[in-house]
């Protein structure tokens, strides 16, 4: 349950296989961390860990239903709504975020979502470590590398306020849009 296997990991995993049923992701709390073979942005560097997240939220309750395999399927399939990851990969990659349903949820609309699932599919990697407090080895992993396209907890990395910026941006033009699909 180190850091390293993170980092340095034996195995990455893609969409389709986590996807899979039964599937390969264990039901137990854990944290994961993102690469992509294609960088979605220019500067960005590809193959290298540049997104760590944990599942259950940080000290959730003992009757959360989020675990690694969960939330690994909704970061490839769900939308912006839930997924930071997929907030952030989709105002990288330039697809309009929108205010939906009362027009209180932001995400990019079926044919945007469409296109960052099919994105996933094609230049995502996973890896996974299951820790039963894994906001604690987030916060390690958080402390020690620069993971850009992570906010919270990592005002040091360079990529911080750029990001923070490019999403609030996005956010203000959904809610000058009128309500989409």
């Amino acid at each position: 349950m180190s850091t390293e296997s993170l980092i340095s990991p034996d195995r990455l995993w893609v969409a389709g296989e986590v996807m899979g049923r039964p599937g390969p992701v264990p039901a137990v709390p854990g944290v994961y961390g993102w690469r992509f073979t294609e960088s979605p942005y220019e500067g960005l560097p590809t193959d290298e860990l540049l997104y760590v997240g944990i599942a259950p939220r940080y000290m959730a309750t003992r009757s959360s239903t989020q675990n690694l395999r969960t939330r690994l399927r909704s970061h490839f399939r769900g939308n912006a709504k839930g997924s930071t990851l997929r907030l952030t990969l989709g105002c990288l990659l330039g697809l309009e975020l929108r205010r939906v349903g009362s027009g209180k949820r932001m995400t990019f609309g079926k044919q945007g979502e469409a296109e960052l699932t099919a994105w996933l599919a094609e230049h995502a990697r996973v890896c996974w470590v299951e820790h039963p407090e894994p906001w604690h080895m987030e916060s390690e992993l958080l402390g020690k590398l620069d993971l850009p396209l992570n906010l919270e907890q990592n005002r040091h990395s360079a990529f911080h306020a750029p990001l923070k910026e490019l999403r609030g941006k996005a956010r203000q033009r959904a809610r000058e849009l009128p309500i989409g699909e």
